[in-house]
């Protein structure tokens, strides 16, 4: 890979969506299968829906990303809201895992020409770059709500994703080896 800036904005932006699939899978990891499906209140989305949501919202817009419209005709975005009875955490960590896996297939098949193209998503007209910020906006609002129930719902069991509490000195004295 060169050092253009097509090359390295490919580069950092799949780094982005890596770090955000981690900090999501993380906070899922620590919260109990009952957790998955709590509603904090009537407009809340649960784990389960946002789980649900992003791996269809990356699927549809991510399978055949260059020559199909990211809104795919299969797509029922509304049941991803929706969630039934049966549902089992393996089962949204498969949707999930699937919409990820479109994701990420598409971004290694992305040559430094292809940022310029013209994608469609729901019929409007997308560069790639404008596509893939679009997206990873989209991903970041969502793993922020990930994050925040699954440690509202793990409480005093939350292993932090970050630097935590009171150790920022430390952390920074790591870091800048002192």
């Amino acid at each position: 890979m060169t050092d253009t800036p097509a090359a390295l904005y490919l580069k950092d932006v799949s780094d982005q969506f890596h770090k955000l699939k981690g900090l999501a899978d993380k906070a899922v990891a620590q919260v109990r299968d009952e957790d998955l499906f709590v509603n904090l209140d009537a407009e809340s989305n649960s784990l389960a829906q946002l789980l649900q949501h992003m791996g269809g919202n990356l699927r549809s817009r991510f399978t055949d990303f260059l020559t199909s419209d990211g809104e795919k005709p299969d797509r029922d975005r509304d049941s991803e809201f929706e969630v039934k009875s049966e549902t089992a955490r393996a089962g949204l960590v498969a949707r999930w895992e699937t919409g990820w896996s479109a994701l990420f297939g598409a971004l290694g098949g992305l040559t430094e020409a292809d940022l310029t193209r013209t994608v469609l998503i729901r019929a409007e007209p997308h560069t790639v770059v404008r596509a893939l910020d679009r997206a990873l906006s989209h991903a970041a609002y969502h793993v922020g709500q990930i994050v925040f129930l699954a440690k509202h719902l793990a409480s005093d069991r939350w292993q932090t994703l970050s630097v935590p509490r009171g150790g920022s000195k430390e952390f920074n004295e790591r870091m800048f080896g002192r």
